[in-house]
């Protein structure tokens, strides 16, 4: 956990704009929005999984 915030915050605005700059040369410019709309609606579904365990834990509380 230490380690993590060290490195994060060593990241400038230099660093993070070589980032995006490699990932656009990697990946092209059309491929990023289908890159980040695959992203979205994983966490979308991450979501949906999350409130349906939440909402099944209730249930099975007053079964017991």
């Amino acid at each position: 956990m230490i380690l993590s915030s060290i490195v994060l915050g060593m990241i400038g605005p230099w660093q993070i704009a070589l980032i995006v700059g490699i990932v656009l040369l990697l990946f092209g410019g059309k491929k990023i929005p289908e890159l980040m709309r695959g992203l979205g609606s994983g966490i979308k579904e991450f979501k949906d999984a999350s409130k349906e365990e939440e909402e099944e834990d209730p249930k099975i509380d007053e079964k017991k």
